[in-house]
């Protein structure tokens, strides 16, 4: 019966898409271009420092960890030490009598908690796995929490949990990938929908074609590390709860929290006004619901501040890839056929398997493709989403093999890729809303003087091997549903924007006063936004580079409905009687007619005209129809200068520059310190990451940034970003995401630029000098 229901629900989306793809444009959310695109704006772009820049460097911003509160315990977690089994002893004698130790909660005094409603159950849920929390003996994965100690300081805690003492009974676990992958791999599934697509015979195309590449990639796992470390305070106020939290998902966090807990989601309220960077991490853990449910024992505020060592036990990161990528040409460089297929690890409690092959799937031009994630379950810590899931490994495999079938050819890359350019969609036949690759390699081809290249292995300078290398970049361009605004304006020409959306580090806040104030017609000094707060409007989650679109069609919404009140407020009585929403833009202070701007009048004026102080709007953002009617992307040329070497294998990145095709670039400062963060996170993605898993016991061998090795001030060089500022004229203010599409690219420009200066292939990540030797 539900194998019949999944058909049916199959076949009615088939239907609702189709739909979607064929109505007019006129119909479709971005049918009609924003206002703010019609001419570049001041604020539109303009490099504008962060707003929150003072509070940080005065140290007045609070994070999660710096909250006040009377009467603050502090916490501390035991992680389990086998990957499965059963607690068979918990000695919790000595901790109990500890100096300052307050609590000791585990499975044996727990409140009743449900299990956290794993990502993508819900519209709201974001747990990072669906296990019950401490409520019984057994043991998923080697760092699981078994216990907390609350005490009155955080070293107090820390000596308590050292004195817990635990024996287990355990269970066979399956921790190794290979052993996995011999019984049996099953269909991975992403955001619910199935990864496997065919177009054509591809392995018989490829087969047939005169030249072809075919190779196996593969990507270690890969653990974060914002350098906030995952941290809230919390409190009970009767049946109420209080989160201050690091999060990415205030409203998330709030409704997860309160099925967890089994109260009404208005009886929990979080707020997460700045995070030290998230990159996917920053949802619902383990540690938010122990920490509330100490504070509901203990009866006091509580604060959890995970130790690196935690963030690595029990935050998921990048799981491992096996990637093959196969290439087919005919002579002229044209593609045949496009394979690219793989296995990932994931767990039995979460459902994040990487999508390796999204890039693929609209990247270039092919008679036939076939792509497909297939999916093995290993008992370790549930993975999850980190910057660019998919699109950083996946491109990778891609563009390595595309350089790979360029030498084979004799063409050069990047002429290859324009080659194979698609006119539309290769898989859905949909038109891009806006697409110009081909421009920003040009423009960055010129820039970092690829004209220079030169074959294999020929450029030296004294030991070191020097080489260049590129690779496209791309991620989809995303708008989740849930999208909600309040703008406020007062009389005395100020307003106020209300979003319950977030800020990490990239901007948020800045970019979107900009944006407002743009809107409304008034200087940014006038304009307050309100963000990181669960009861403010909206369900925002700052992933998926979406956010930007998320709040765009929410503030454009909402200030339909304001315009439409202040029309009504003014009157007949006024220049701007007779017109439609529609017609009137903000400016200079009021309300004017979009193409006669002598026709208007102050909000000053309307509101004291009608005896108001202020007027006040709220509105759901549209559905995100524009996703299945356009092919929606930002897009990106890397260019890699590299140096190998030749005696020790040692490998320097000397420059990298990104040419960005994202939209109408909005801040041109927050802009190019997301580009460039997202290219120096791909550098250890390409050269050092790797999350050392014991397959014998199931547990992470490096959990710290001793071990763990991420770029360091040395090893970054001179990162030049340009864009081509086109804005798409099907999304809000014309723009695209920049979050995530930084780190695409960089490693497979990286391993290209390698291979150019030495003539070996380096195809297993991350590129360490063994490989080179």
């Amino acid at each position: 019966m539900s194998s019949l229901i999944e058909s049916a629900k199959g076949a009615v989306q088939a239907v609702a898409k189709k739909a979607i793809e064929m109505a007019p444009d006129s119909w479709v959310p971005g049918g009609v271009p924003d206002p703010l695109m019609r001419e570049k704006h001041g604020l539109i772009g303009a490099p504008v420092s962060r707003l929150d820049g003072p509070q940080k460097v005065r140290g007045a911003a609070r994070f999660a960890a710096e909250v006040p509160a009377e009467r603050l315990a502090y916490a501390a977690l035991v992680y389990a030490a086998v990957p499965k089994g059963r607690i068979t002893a918990l000695d919790t004698a000595e901790a109990e009598k500890a100096p300052g130790v307050v609590l000791v909660m585990t499975h044996r005094n727990a409140p009743r908690l449900k299990p956290m409603p794993v990502f993508g159950s819900g519209q709201k849920a974001n747990g990072g796995n669906n296990l019950p929390i401490l409520q019984d003996d057994s043991i998923h994965w080697n760092g699981q929490p078994i216990a907390l100690v609350l005490a009155e300081t955080q070293e107090e805690a820390d000596h308590g949990a050292a004195l817990i003492r635990v024996r287990y009974e355990t269970e066979p676990a399956l921790t190794a990938f290979e052993e996995a992958k011999g019984r049996g791999t099953e269909p991975g599934r992403f955001m619910g929908q199935p990864m496997r697509v065919e177009v054509g015979d591809a392995e018989a195309m490829l087969a047939k074609a005169p030249h072809k590449v075919d190779a196996r990639y593969t990507t270690p796992r890969h653990s974060h590390n914002p350098i906030e470390l995952h941290a809230a305070t919390v409190h009970w106020d009767g049946d109420a709860l209080r989160v201050h939290d690091a999060t990415q998902a205030v409203s998330h966090t709030a409704w997860s929290l309160a099925q967890i807990f089994g109260i009404d989601e208005a009886q929990v309220h979080v707020t997460s006004p700045f995070v030290g960077g998230g990159f996917g991490s920053k949802t619902l853990w383990e540690h938010q619901a122990l920490a509330a449910a100490a504070s509901k024992m203990a009866g006091r505020p509580v604060r959890i501040v995970l130790s690196r060592e935690g963030v690595y036990r029990i935050v998921g990161g990048r799981t491992l890839t096996e990637q093959r990528v196969a290439i087919g040409a005919q002579g002229d460089g044209g593609f045949d056929a496009i394979i690219h297929t793989g296995t990932v690890a994931t767990t039995p409690h979460n459902g994040m398997p990487e999508p390796f092959i999204l890039a693929t799937r609209g990247a270039f031009a092919a008679k036939s493709f076939l792509l497909d994630v297939e999916t093995v379950r290993l008992d370790m810590v549930a993975n999850t989403f980190m910057r660019a899931p998919g699109e950083a490994v996946g491109t990778f495999a891609l563009e390595s093999a595309v350089d790979e079938l360029a030498h084979e050819l004799g063409i050069d890359p990047i002429e290859l890729r324009v080659r194979n350019e698609p006119e539309r969609d290769p898989l859905e036949g949909t038109p891009f809303s806006s697409r110009h690759i081909v421009e920003a390699y040009r423009a960055g081809a010129e820039r970092f003087g690829w004209s220079r290249r030169e074959a294999p292995g020929r450029r030296r300078e004294g030991e070191w091997l020097v080489g260049l290398g590129c690779a496209t970049a791309t991620y989809p361009y995303y708008r989740m549903p849930g999208g909600a605004a309040r703008i406020t304006l007062r009389r005395d020409g100020t307003a106020h924007v209300a979003i319950a959306a977030h800020e990490m580090g990239m901007g948020t806040a800045t970019v979107q006063t900009q944006v407002a104030a743009e809107r409304l017609g008034l200087p940014m000094e006038s304009v307050g936004f309100a963000y990181g707060d669960s009861t403010l409007p909206g369900v925002v989650l700052a992933g998926g580079s979406q956010q930007t679109a998320a709040i765009g069609a929410a503030v454009i919404a909402a200030h339909r409905k304001l315009v439409a009140e202040l029309l009504k407020l003014a009157g007949n009585d006024t220049p701007l009687a007779g017109l439609t929403p529609e017609e009137v833009g903000g400016l200079d202070g009021g309300l004017a007619k979009l193409d006669e701007p002598e026709r208007f009048e102050s909000y000053a004026s309307i509101l004291s005209r009608a005896g108001q102080d202020e007027v006040s709007a709220e509105a759901d953002g549209s559905m995100p129809l524009e996703t299945q009617h356009w092919s929606m992307h930002s897009y990106g040329a890397l260019f890699a200068e590299a140096r190998v070497n030749a005696v020790t294998g040692e490998v320097r990145v000397s420059r990298v520059l990104g040419s960005y095709d994202c939209g109408r670039i909005l801040n041109a400062k927050t802009a190019a310190s997301q580009f460039r963060g997202g290219i120096i996170m791909g550098l250890g993605l390409a050269l050092m990451e790797e999350t050392q898993f014991d397959e014998r016991t199931g547990r992470i061998m490096n959990p710290s940034l001793a071990e763990y090795h991420v770029p360091v001030h040395l090893d970054v060089p001179p990162i030049e970003v340009i864009w081509t500022d086109i804005p798409d004229p099907h999304t809000p203010m014309g723009a695209h995401g920049v979050g995530e599409i930084g780190i695409t690219g960089v490693a497979a420009a990286v391993a290209n630029a390698v291979f150019n200066a030495t003539g070996k292939r380096v195809r297993d990540l991350p590129i360490t000098l063994d490989k080179l030797l």
